[in-house]
């Protein structure tokens, strides 16, 4: 069995709710700068490890959780999706697993299908498809192929700290701008200003739309719920940055959590106008399977005072359950409170001169890549 360093002995009966309630706690030392504190095995696993303490100097062996990266060989790299509640039918991950670490990810039971913890595997154990650009190169050369906007960061965010080193977003918008395609980009990092020649001359052809996900204004909130993603006040930055540039922009007020940051969603609008964005979208916080207990350990360890409250106006939200993934319902909940929130949100809007008019991306220039092996055309 696999050891644990465990926090200092508590009362039994303490320990025995705590446990039922969250599994077993990995010592804060070896997950500083992480979102999860569990690592509870995939749920598609037929055997199930813990980490336990037997006694026998655990602390002085574990080492802190490290980020890991393997290389996967993908064989194909544009999703297709038929979800009648979102506004795109295609995406690109161009990774598996997010070293950003949001406690809320809707993404992380994903790892389950990689043998993996959505817990804190899922922001440790990354996967990066090197060869995703040579493959949308040749998705997008098909004579079958049809264009439409790609979305990319709809997962796991593309421009996350091991984008630095493999350049793979990068490589992607090149065969994006060169076959005249367009994208739209959600993320928290202030790491896509990197790539603002590129964005830039995409924007001048109407081929290109950024949104910046910003949860917070709050540094201590956001440091605790989003540890590596980049501070609130940065991605506001970001986002003038993109717009002086001339791309255009859009703000994602996501996850809104109930007596959590809802009390914020005017304050984070103004900011984003202030800051240039013409578009504005918001979402509930979605809690799918594993991602419930890893929130609600999070609500636990970081705000106990309200950790039932939240969950409470949340359960009011999808009908009494922690999670509704009804089509419709999943992503702006449902009842009295779920529409407060709508309210406020179009209010705040509407003052702001927001979503007046929606960014259309152009497909009329796309140019197809030239095949492997295919004879270029004469004209």
């Amino acid at each position: 069995m696999d050891l644990l360093n465990q926090r200092p002995a508590r009362a039994p009966q303490a320990v025995a709710q705590t446990e039922s309630l969250r599994g077993v706690l990995i010592d804060p030392d070896r997950r500083r700068g992480r979102g999860a504190e569990t690592n509870r095995s995939g749920r598609f696993e037929k055997l199930k490890r813990a980490y336990v303490d037997d006694g026998w100097g655990a602390r002085d062996i574990l080492p802190p959780f490290k980020t890991e990266i393997h290389e996967e060989t993908a064989r194909k790299i544009i999703t297709r999706n038929q979800s009648p509640d979102i506004s795109f039918d295609r995406s690109i991950n161009p990774y598996r697993g997010c070293e950003h670490g949001c406690a809320y990810c809707f993404a992380r039971p994903t790892h389950a299908f990689m043998g993996l913890s959505a817990g804190l595997d899922f922001e440790t154990k990354l996967f990066a498809k090197p060869n995703a650009a040579a493959l949308l190169e040749k998705e997008l050369a098909k004579p079958e192929y049809e264009p439409k906007t790609l979305a990319i960061g709809t997962n796991t965010d593309p421009y996350q700290p091991i984008e630095r080193r493999y350049r793979i977003m990068r490589e992607i918008l090149e065969v994006l701008d060169c076959a005249n395609h367009p994208v739209g980009i959600v993320t928290k990092s202030a790491l896509v200003i990197r790539d603002l020649d590129i964005l830039s001359s995409m924007a001048a052809r109407g081929l290109v739309k950024v949104a910046l996900s910003v949860t917070t204004l709050d540094r201590r909130l956001a440091r605790a719920m989003e540890p590596r993603a980049a501070t609130p006040q940065r991605r506001i930055e970001t986002l003038r940055r993109l717009h002086e540039a001339g791309v255009p922009t859009a703000v994602m007020v996501a996850p809104i959590i109930p007596a959590l940051n809802e009390s914020e969603i005017e304050r984070i609008l103004d900011a984003a106008a202030a800051s240039g964005v013409s578009e504005a979208g918001y979402i509930v916080l979605r809690l799918p399977l594993e991602v419930r207990d890893i929130f609600r350990e999070f609500l636990e360890r970081e705000y106990p005072d309200r950790a039932k409250h939240v969950m409470s106006l949340l359960r009011s939200m999808r009908g009494g359950a922690d999670y509704d993934a009804e089509w419709g319902k999943r992503m702006k909940g449902d009842g009295p409170h779920a529409w407060q929130i709508g309210r406020r949100f179009e209010i705040a809007t509407k003052r702001l001169g927001l979503n007046n008019q929606r960014e259309r991306l152009r497909t009329d220039l796309f140019t197809p890549p030239v095949a492997a092996g295919a004879q270029m055309s004469l004209f």
